[in-house]
């Protein structure tokens, strides 16, 4: 007499099958001691849903004829998430973030606020989901759904690609040292500023600016790279570096 699923919430409302032979007009279908609510019955099924429990149980069926040998069925406690290896990034998505917690080996879903992806379990304590595109810029609550129940509690924001207008100046010594405004749309998220590839210390003064200053580098126009949680964008050419006199 099979059941499935074999395996559900402590907090009970799983809907389960039971098949097998002479269970018409099943008068009992207990969880170990608790009862079942018994939704639909024929000759060879019974469906319930399950009563709230905790460990394993037997699960047995009454019907005029008497009561069935027990089959196992196992309550699983809700997720537990504890931290996001990011907890930002793209609108359009696409990037993979681990979630760390307990109760995780039966992930069947991430969900990023309305939107959702299949997770990769990992282990019971680690899964990895690919991020899927949000409806937005802004920040979303993250949830994960097991056979144990749905838990919240975590929060993701989802940052539009950033855009470069204009770099004051444009040009400076090769020495580096040269204080730079970059001007441009959504910049509150920098992670990083690169000239000609070399990092450049920075500080991020708002959404539309940020001020970097210039590692040394060689004669010539250099490409201007910032990254933020919604991606990159490339000043091509946008920076010069130019050589001190010489007598």
């Amino acid at each position: 007499m099979p059941i499935s699923p074999n395996q559900g919430s402590s907090a009970g409302g799983t809907v389960v099958t039971i098949t097998g032979v002479n269970l018409a007009g099943a008068t009992a279908v207990k969880f170990g001691t608790k009862s079942a609510s018994i939704t639909a019955n024929t000759p060879t099924s019974i469906t319930v849903v399950s009563p709230s429990g905790s460990g394993a149980v037997g699960v047995t069926v009454t019907t005029g004829g008497g009561t069935s040998n027990p089959l196992n069925f196992f309550y699983i406690g809700p997720p537990f998430k504890s931290s996001l290896s990011d907890t930002s990034g793209p609108t359009a998505g696409g990037n993979t973030v681990v979630i760390n917690g307990t109760g995780l080996t039966t992930a069947s879903s991430v969900a990023f606020g309305g939107n959702s992806a299949t997770p990769t379990v990992i282990s019971d304590g680690q899964i990895s989901v690919t991020v899927p595109a949000g409806s937005g810029a802004g920040t979303v609550g993250v949830s994960v759904t097991t056979a144990g129940g749905t838990n919240n509690g975590l929060s993701y924001t989802y940052a539009d690609a950033p855009t470069i207008t204009s770099l004051t100046p444009t040009s400076g010594s090769t020495s580096g040292g040269t204080s730079v405004t970059i001007s441009g749309t959504d910049l509150a998220t920098t992670e990083g500023v690169t000239f000609d590839g070399n990092p450049a210390a920075f500080a991020v003064i708002n959404s539309t600016t940020v001020a970097a200053v210039t590692p040394a580098g060689t004669v010539g126009a250099v490409d201007v790279v910032v990254t933020t949680a919604g991606g990159s964008a490339t000043s091509a050419g946008g920076y010069t570096y130019v050589a001190g006199p010489g007598i």
